[in-house]
């Protein structure tokens, strides 16, 4: 079984109707867990009855907690979610958090060192020492996955650099394809950005999210892969993209075509769409009734 390793935020989306576990990261382990790979999550919790419930429900789901710090000093991290019409989240995270407290020990290298894959944000850099942490770890890994995940203000154009630089894959939906392009006064469409980015930073793969709209793919051998996406009809986008990065990875990481991890994703990412919060249950049956419309068409 393939083992990847999820760095950064674990924390509670606090949403209108109540609290749901959440984290970009953390959204990741889950699903690529219930996907089929062997999952590990590096983060940090408070010593609170948040933490508590979040370490229960890692575990729940089959994920490797070993390296889930208890933090004494940092509360676990909490965001103020609000939905618009369409099921947009806009969020308000909270600062500081457990999780801005990260450390590399060696139960996070090992853990690193043994796995096909190490994924990571950029939201989890927001403090020196969750990002010292972070890029200790990637050094030591075989392939390193950015999910870009911009969220206002606690990113700068230095540290987007940073880790593009040190990236090997990068999953970047098309708004913050076009802010990162403009940097570098690149204001092309999003092929022409994306070839861009990935030559710059000499990237083995980057694949771009176009909501519900689909996604595209640019690989090791340059060819562009493209899927329109499925028509759902949604309930909330929260976790969708996340699903998306764990469901392609788990294709990808087993050798599957381009083609066959973009219409996998997508369908996955369509089906979180349709449900309440980050990460509903998924079933493989789940998966093709979302592909099933497509393929009759």
């Amino acid at each position: 079984m393939k083992k990847i390793v999820c760095f950064g935020e674990t924390l509670w989306d606090l949403l209108p109707t109540g609290k749901i576990e959440g984290g970009a990261p953390m959204n990741v382990a889950v699903h690529a867990k219930q996907l089929g790979l062997s999952v590990s999550m590096i983060s940090r919790v408070g010593k609170d009855k948040l933490g508590d419930g979040l370490e229960c429900f890692l575990v729940d789901r089959g994920i490797d907690t070993s390296a889930l710090q208890r933090d004494n000093f940092y509360q676990t991290g909490v965001v103020q979610v609000s939905l618009s019409e369409k099921g947009s989240p806009t969020y308000s995270i909270e600062s500081p958090a457990a999780w801005d407290a990260i450390e590399a020990d060696e139960t996070t290298k090992q853990l690193v060192k043994n796995a096909e894959a190490f994924v990571f944000g950029s939201l989890a850099c927001r403090n020196e020492k969750s990002k010292n942490a972070l890029f200790e770890l990637a050094a030591l890994a075989s392939l390193r996955v950015l999910d870009v995940n911009l969220r206002t203000p606690f990113f700068s154009q230095e540290l987007i650099i940073d880790l593009l630089e040190m990236a090997d894959f990068v999953k970047v939906n098309e708004e913050e394809l076009a802010l990162i392009c403009s940097w570098f006064n690149q204001n092309e469409d999003d092929e022409l950005n994306a070839r861009y980015l990935k030559t710059r930073f000499n990237l083995r793969a980057i694949v771009v999210t176009r909501g519900g709209d689909g996604a595209f793919f640019i690989g090791e051998n340059n060819s562009l892969y493209e899927h329109k996406g499925y028509q759902v009809s949604v309930k909330d986008t929260i976790g969708s993209g996340d699903s998306f990065l764990a469901s392609f990875l788990k294709k990808w990481l087993y050798a599957s075509s381009p083609d066959d991890c973009l219409s996998y994703a997508c369908a996955v990412g369509a089906f979180v769409a349709t449900q309440q919060g980050a990460t509903p249950i998924i079933d493989e049956s789940d998966i093709k009734a979302v592909m099933q419309p497509n393929l009759e068409a």
